[in-house]
């Protein structure tokens, strides 16, 4: 697994930066409202997940972690609590749960619209239902949806992890860890913390859970849950890349760019898939329109410069090499311009 950082608690093993200590322990505190989420089941047997603390006796969680339970109960160490009622948000895979008596502080909220993609961010959460542990990442790619930003990255995580928190530079929650996409290097996924505000402010009506009691409200099917040709584009677009699909993807990205005129993504993944086929001229205006539109996209230029070396095109790649220095100095060293360039 990429960057399994350890266990929080007894020992944290962070790669340890500048000021390594004060990290580690400003981690741990916001670690420390990640709580683990067990769910009796209707049918017997229980569900693990993970939840955060957001305010005062309210803990977020995925829907799909709860769904069909019959108790609900949160768990920090040999502390647990029973959950009394939830809020919930189908579409988007997200329960708050109201758990009373709960002594743990909450997480301080910040924006998945401010992130911006290849930053850093952390995932913490109970992968595999064992301790709560912490994976290091970036943003791989910020998808419009509903309102939000849906935030892909790179961080590692898999069953257990559900509802877990992502934190932005700042330990702040920008994000819950939500699912992952099967056979993907990068393709992790987390619900914007901005889909969440509504909840806590009172949008939504709690339900009572009661042990042996089901959910009192049928759930709908979440977005990424869906038959294929029903998930939202970027999600369909991400499943064509991952099986090498280009002809289907370039036939997407075309609909998808005509539907929403002011979205880079469609125009980048038009250009993935063109490339692919070896049309390398019309993958470069292809980029060029999505870059008109996200200007400051790492990814994009990164895309372009690669473009041009494969064009033999390398002063080109140079010029975008050195912008991608002022804008994404990790980016820049992936770009590898003959020395003979310059």
């Amino acid at each position: 697994m990429k960057h399994l950082l350890a266990m929080l608690g007894l020992g944290l093993g962070l790669v340890a930066p500048l000021h390594a200590e004060l990290e580690r322990a400003s981690l741990m505190r916001a670690g420390a409202s990640v709580l683990k989420v067990e769910v009796l089941r209707q049918q017997g047997g229980y569900a693990l997940g993970s939840g955060v603390v957001v305010g005062d006796g309210l803990v977020v969680t995925n829907c799909h972690v709860t769904r069909g339970g019959v108790g609900v109960h949160v768990l920090r160490g040999d502390q647990r609590w029973p959950a009394r009622a939830q809020a919930i948000d189908a579409e988007h895979d997200l329960c708050l749960l109201r758990v009373p008596g709960l002594a743990v502080d909450s997480v301080a909220l910040g924006r998945a619209s401010a992130l911006k993609t290849g930053q850093s961010v952390t995932a913490v959460g109970y992968t595999g239902g064992l301790g709560v542990q912490t994976s290091s990442g970036a943003v791989v790619a910020l998808h419009r949806h509903d309102g939000g930003h849906v935030i892909q990255t790179d961080n590692w995580f898999s069953s257990g992890a559900s509802g877990g928190a992502l934190f932005d530079d700042h330990l702040h929650l920008v994000g819950v860890l939500t699912f992952r996409l099967r056979g993907g290097a990068a393709h992790y996924f987390a619900a914007p913390v901005e889909w969440l505000r509504p909840m806590i402010e009172g949008s939504l009506e709690f339900h009572a859970l009661a042990p042996g009691k089901d959910a009192p409200v049928p759930l709908a099917t979440p977005y990424w849950q869906r038959e294929p040709d029903l998930q939202p584009n970027f999600l369909q677009a991400a499943a064509l890349e991952r099986d090498s699909k280009w002809p289907e993807l370039e036939a997407l990205a075309v609909r998808w760019s005509l539907a929403v005129a002011d979205d880079a993504a469609p125009w980048a993944a038009q250009a993935l898939a063109l490339a692919r086929q070896g049309r390398l001229a019309e993958a470069g205006r292809a980029l060029e329109q999505s870059l008109a539109i996200e200007p400051h996209s790492g990814a994009a230029w990164l895309q372009l410069g690669r473009l041009y070396l494969r064009q033999g095109a390398h002063e080109r790649a140079l010029e975008v090499r050195r912008r991608l220095e002022a804008l994404d100095p990790a980016r820049a060293s992936e770009l590898d311009v003959p020395a003979e360039t310059i």
